[in-house]
């Protein structure tokens, strides 16, 4: 790093592959017809989504967060795009119909009557029908209901409710139900060994796994009744990076998701089902020394977003035995660490941070410098890089 502009964002490339091989590798070894959807939210840099795809199979097709993107990649060379949020703005729908009637392969995800109502009307007109994703809610819920464990996602939560309206939808001739999705995000998206919180780590453990196998229950289900009501789904997509060991086994999906595990910010270190290579780190200059044990570094604020905690802040990596203040955190412009020994930081000096998440630290920067074996051999734009800024 050294004469290189602070702060910078970089990837190891040399890590970024082995993941990808990994999980490759993972999902080729339980079956050769599941196929993985590359998760755009959490790269957000059109090369290293090609770079994913590039591996060839298992890796087909890319996860979209929104209609914006989708319509970006499109334009930058991508296709077989799945819109995973759901939206009703008619700016969307319109760029989504223009790309559909350009021969883009695309589909949006739906969760209700009323919006595939509306999305029907505004697809008015097309050559061809315009393809839904159904998605239904696989959060757990023990105690006949009462208890909630997952993301409020969609308001799909019963197997039945799913077919009556992929049913419902064949009344539409500017539609078409392309398949189901089903997200269980309180398996993919808890880890169950983390350092923030290690009481609750046995009973976490407990319930991914209890969740995991409802999940396969229910998504088996659901492919047996849409079977039976005459429409099979040709896409049945599932799963996330933390909960790839566990779907990959489910003969009935079509497809996984994964998208952190290439650059497994240190969120994904506390899993006890997954292991990768952490691949995305940002430098930060050493601008101040106020103490013997104590430097400050400009800006860091890179806070990940869901429930606040101290896990959503990033963690100092290189020089190690650094840890960060506790009353100050992770600030806009100065980020001070402490030493647990001799400091041999000098002000100039780049410190590099792991983020909590993969796919924020885009929003950050404009560029990412790539690394091989230890030398940047590269610079690629993130979306903002690009001038695209979705949300």
């Amino acid at each position: 790093m050294q004469g290189q502009a602070l702060p910078l964002a970089v990837v190891d490339l040399d890590a970024f592959d082995r993941n990808v091989a990994h999980v490759g590798q993972l999902v080729g070894r339980r079956t050769s017809q599941m196929r993985v959807r590359v998760a755009s939210k959490s790269l957000r840099v059109p090369d290293l989504l090609r770079r994913v795809l590039a591996y060839g199979p298992p890796y087909a097709g890319v996860m979209c967060y929104a209609a914006a993107e989708a319509v970006l990649l499109y334009q930058a060379g991508f296709d077989d795009l799945l819109v995973a949020y759901p939206t009703r703005q008619p700016a969307d729908l319109n760029a989504l119909r223009e790309i559909h009637e350009q021969g883009a392969t695309v589909h949006l995800v739906v969760d209700s009557l009323d919006g595939t109502e509306q999305i029907a009307r505004a697809m008015a007109g097309v050559t061809r029908p315009f393809s839904l994703i159904i998605e239904a809610d696989v959060s757990y819920r023990p105690l006949r209901g009462r208890v909630h464990i997952g993301v409020r996602r969609s308001p799909l939560r019963t197997v039945e409710a799913v077919v009556d309206l992929v049913v419902s939808a064949r009344r539409f001739e500017t539609i078409c139900i392309g398949g189901v999705m089903a997200y269980e995000a309180q398996v993919a998206g808890v880890g169950d060994r983390s350092p923030f919180r290690r009481h609750l780590n046995p009973i976490l453990r407990a319930l991914r796994q209890r969740s995991a196998s409802d999940v396969a229950r229910r998504r088996q289900r659901l492919a047996q009744m849409l079977e039976s009501a005459g429409s099979p789904p040709l896409i049945f997509n599932g799963a996330g990076t933390g909960s790839l060991t566990y779907a990959c086994d489910e003969p009935w999906l079509t497809e996984l998701t994964a998208g952190s595990a290439f650059l497994c910010p240190h969120l994904f270190d506390y899993y006890s089902n997954i292991t990768f290579e952490p691949a995305l780190f940002f430098a930060l200059q050493c601008v101040r020394r106020s103490d013997a044990d104590h430097a400050t570094c400009f800006g860091g604020g890179y806070v990940a977003s869901g429930q606040p905690g101290c896990d959503k802040l990033p963690l100092p990596y290189l020089p190690q035995g650094l840890t960060l203040v506790d009353n100050e955190g992770a600030g806009e412009v100065q980020t001070p660490l402490r030493a647990d020994g001799p400091l041999a930081l000098r002000i100039g000096d780049p410190v590099i941070f792991r983020h909590a998440k993969a796919g924020e630290l885009a929003e950050r920067f404009s560029h990412y410098q790539l690394v091989t074996n230890d030398a940047i051999v590269g610079s690629v734009p993130t979306y903002r890089g690009l001038g695209a800024c979705f949300g």
